[in-house]
């Protein structure tokens, strides 16, 4: 069920009539779980099982880490969470991946080893179930959080619909105390909310899915295009990974706001940044903070040394690129980001003084950033290596053996224009002024008029959002 298909308005206008039509805290979070149940089934059912098994182990193991008499016992019952967690992750999303990596190797090094390839669906959203329902064992064990005595808020908190398939990665310790409290209808920005939700709804349907054939087009063959071409379409992929997965989140955010509860913010203009570490504190956010706190900073962080701390930030990204998917181009992306925020950290290291305008400064560290960042997008849309390898050398060179030209709608030129909206609304808090100056009647008509715009550009069919494959 995509948030952009009319089934899901339906759907969602029902669950959201029923939860504030009851008053009972205890009754809204039943209807909190059952809409979850049901918006995960409409996928596929039977991967109801994970989430029911991810909720029941974790829910005990924390209670036990909590009561637990000596420090053995508690990392026991985290082992357990971990196991019970990475377990089915590995299973359903990496066991073909690295079998296949065996193989190959063995057959390298002359070897003849064989084995047979599984025919596993990878559930959806399961990565970000995963880290989410991770967050709360490790906590308790950290003695950050307490333990739930109530199944009932523990099962919300993993399946809540709104971000259970492709985030923000909600914490525990974020989202928990918010099912303590009755939500009231008064505290909701109804307009923030509901301009948020368009904006993510033209991100992805506007944009992200108008110019995904013509990317699908160049990364169907590469080789067969110019270098102009293949310039344009690494662009243009920026852009739809950019607006598919940030658009997700907004609406994500929107109707949980409608809800009554609040998601942290995933997305801060990321190609706005003016180096990769500030990327990195703009893209993902919810992705890039867990990794910080749950695998960085326990390997270490900077604590031990320079040559450490880069063991770690390598690490950190090569595990987050395999988080992405099961193939050695996400890792050589995490890569790539890995080795980029190593340099940055020793180019900040040399102090060095340039006798620029600050503005200037970022402007060029910005483009930098930009252009790395593309280069490392090939290898997470490419279809293989050898692809990605081809195109990246075309990026960097500004040479292909090619003669087809990339032929796009002349739509494609608004860019520019979103470019600009996207710079205002990052620059200045436009929902909040929305939601506390504009009255109604102005923002029905506003509204209206949005959306009947935004749905003239809407393509026939439906995508599946870029992240549901994590």
């Amino acid at each position: 069920m995509l948030f952009v298909e009319p089934r899901f308005f339906v759907f969602f206008i029902l669950v959201l009539a029923s939860f504030w039509a009851v008053r009972s805290n205890l009754y809204r979070k039943y209807i909190l779980l059952i809409a979850s149940y049901t918006f995960y089934a409409a996928w596929d059912y039977r991967f109801l099982s994970l989430i029911l098994l991810s909720t029941v182990v974790d829910y005990i193991s924390a209670l036990k880490i909590e009561n637990a008499n000596s420090t053995r016992t508690r990392k026991h019952w985290l082992l357990l969470s971990m196991c019970v967690n990475l377990g089915m992750l590995f299973f359903f999303k990496y066991f073909n991946f690295f079998a296949q990596s065996f193989q190959d190797m063995a057959t390298q090094l002359g070897v003849d080893v064989s084995y047979n390839t599984l025919n596993i669906v990878l559930p959806v959203g399961i990565s970000f179930y995963t880290f989410q329902t991770m967050s709360y064992t490790i906590d308790v064990y950290r003695n950050n959080l307490k333990a739930r005595k109530s199944l009932l808020d523990v099962a919300v908190f993993v399946a809540f619909f709104p971000q259970l398939v492709a985030g923000p990665i909600v914490r525990a310790i974020e989202f928990l105390p918010q099912l303590d409290s009755v939500r009231r209808f008064v505290d909701v920005p109804v307009k923030a909310c509901l301009i948020l939700f368009l904006i993510g709804y033209i991100k992805k349907a506007g944009i992200s899915d108008n110019i995904a054939p013509y990317i699908d087009e160049v990364f169907a063959n590469p080789g067969l295009y110019t270098a102009s071409s293949i310039y344009a379409a690494v662009l243009l992929y920026a852009t739809q990974i950019y607006c598919d997965f940030s658009g997700y989140s907004d609406m994500a955010i929107a109707v949980a706001g409608l809800l009554g509860y609040r998601l942290p913010l995933n997305f801060a203009a990321p190609y706005f940044a003016y180096n990769i570490s500030d990327f990195w504190r703009r893209w993902h956010i919810s992705l890039s903070t867990w990794l910080r706190d749950y695998l960085y900073i326990p390997l270490g962080g900077n604590r031990h040394g320079e040559l450490m701390t880069y063991r770690n930030l390598m690490l950190t990204m090569l595990l987050g690129g395999l988080w992405h998917g099961a193939s050695w181009n996400f890792v050589i992306w995490g890569g790539l980001h890995g080795l980029a925020l190593s340099v940055n950290r020793q180019f900040q290291k040399l102090n060095w003084t340039i006798k620029l305008p600050g503005t200037v400064i970022s402007i060029v560290t910005g483009l930098i950033t930009f252009y790395w960042v593309c280069l490392a997008w090939i290898f997470f849309r490419a279809k293989d290596l050898s692809d990605s390898i081809s195109m990246s050398r075309i990026w960097l060179l500004g040479e292909s053996s090619g003669q087809k030209e990339l032929i796009y709608s002349d739509w494609v030129y608004l860019v520019p224009f979103a470019i600009i909206l996207h710079w205002i609304f990052n620059k200045y808090d436009v929902l909040s002024w929305a939601e506390e100056k504009l009255p109604w009647s102005p923002f029905w008509v506003a509204y209206g008029a949005a959306f009947a715009l935004a749905i003239a550009f809407i393509p026939v069919g439906y995508r599946p959002f870029i992240y549901f494959q994590f």
